[in-house]
């Protein structure tokens, strides 16, 4: 995602993987890293495939998936309404998608 997104999330305290220094960290790492860290409650992806190949379950954080093709700023500030309330509503344990209105 491009990291430009952070702006547009004003009011959320957003991390990037490459900022936590996790940016060669594989889909189950990753999600570890971000349980144990317990500085998280959600976990945001373009990853589609990660809420098929993990066990979400049983994650301390809520994931956000953005369901799209176009990962360009300009296509994710269309989502923004859509990303925030998921961001806001999404439960340790949940999965929440996002996709294009």
């Amino acid at each position: 995602m491009p990291r430009k997104l952070r702006r547009e999330l004003a009011g959320f305290a957003v991390r990037t993987v490459q900022e936590e220094g996790w940016a060669g960290l594989k889909n189950g790492e990753l999600l570890r890293a971000v349980t144990l860290s317990s500085s998280f409650d959600v976990f945001v992806t373009v990853d589609q495939r990660l809420r098929y190949q993990q066990n979400i379950g049983k994650l301390s954080v809520g994931v956000v998936v953005i369901e799209t093709f176009d990962t360009t700023l300009a296509n994710l500030r269309t989502m923004l309404p859509q990303l925030r309330a998921a961001i806001e509503d999404t439960a340790p344990g949940a999965i929440a998608v996002v996709k294009p209105a």
